[in-house]
């Protein structure tokens, strides 16, 4: 199993050394032709440039090999094969690119198979390790990054880092998928502080976006609003939500990850 701390650490690495090494090619392919009247070294510019451009065009092929790697990853994931995805994911961490973006998705899909994997604390450790990279601040994979940090804080009870990450989200421009997840992390931190009347508030929009989910979100995000319609005196709320969430899910599997909501199902 990879070490989550040693991911980093080689993803940093590993960017760092990417962007030096592209930083010294460019330098280099200026400075050959300023160097050659300047001094009059008795070098062919077209040749220098054309080994340099060779030298480019190896690291590049190298480099694709990873990028392959990455791209399998989610999928992999997604199919429940987290064994081949480890180790796809570990190989590409490993191996040298002139790719940065290569290594902070790498870091990135470890975090989506640790959070798939119920491994919350290294899910909060990777996001946050991500979240630090400027690079990463100023692309899309932010706001999913944000996303699994919320719902790992979530599950650890870190009610202020689940604030921070959702404040965060609401400063940006979502897709949808990423909007029905806000909504859900938002409607489960909610009932953890009791603001049931916040939870109730657009609860028929709410209701209608939760369909669009897949099969466990949705069941959690109607189960949590009929556990606030009943605490708002809401019944006839809470009788429809619930009949909706039986016709999806088992009860009792949901209740064991949302405690909580027994209470809808005590009778």
């Amino acid at each position: 199993m990879i070490s989550v701390d040693s991911a980093i650490v080689r993803a940093r690495r590993g960017s760092q050394l990417s962007t030096l090494l592209n930083f010294a090619l460019i330098a280099v392919i200026i400075l050959i032709p300023f160097a050659v009247n300047q001094f009059r070294l008795p070098i062919d510019p077209i040749i220098a440039l054309s080994v340099v451009g060779a030298i480019w065009v190896v690291l590049l092929l190298r480099s694709l090999r990873g990028s392959r790697l990455v791209a399998d990853s989610p999928s992999l994931i997604a199919s429940g094969q987290y064994d081949t995805a480890e180790q796809r994911i570990d190989t590409a961490l490993r191996s040298f690119s002139i790719f940065r973006a290569v290594k902070l998705l790498g870091l990135h899909h470890l975090a989506a198979l640790r959070h798939a994997q119920n491994r919350w604390p290294d899910v909060v450790k990777l996001c946050r390790a991500l979240l630090a990279q400027k690079r990463v601040a100023n692309q899309g994979i932010a706001r999913s990054t944000q996303l699994m940090l919320a719902d790992s804080l979530l599950e650890l009870d870190d009610m202020p880092g689940v604030a921070s990450s959702l404040s965060h989200l609401y400063t940006q421009r979502l897709s949808l998928g990423e909007a029905l997840s806000l909504m859900l992390a938002q409607l489960d931190y909610e009932s953890r502080l009791g603001a049931w009347d916040n939870m109730m508030r657009g609860a028929n929009t709410k209701a209608t976006l939760a369909e669009l989910m897949p099969t466990n979100k949705s069941a959690r995000a109607q189960a949590l609003l009929a556990l606030a319609a009943r605490r708002t005196g809401r019944n006839d709320w809470e009788s429809w939500l619930r009949r909706r969430v039986e016709l999806l899910v088992d009860p009792q599997e949901l209740c064991v990850r949302r405690p909580i909501l027994t209470e809808l199902w005590l009778a």
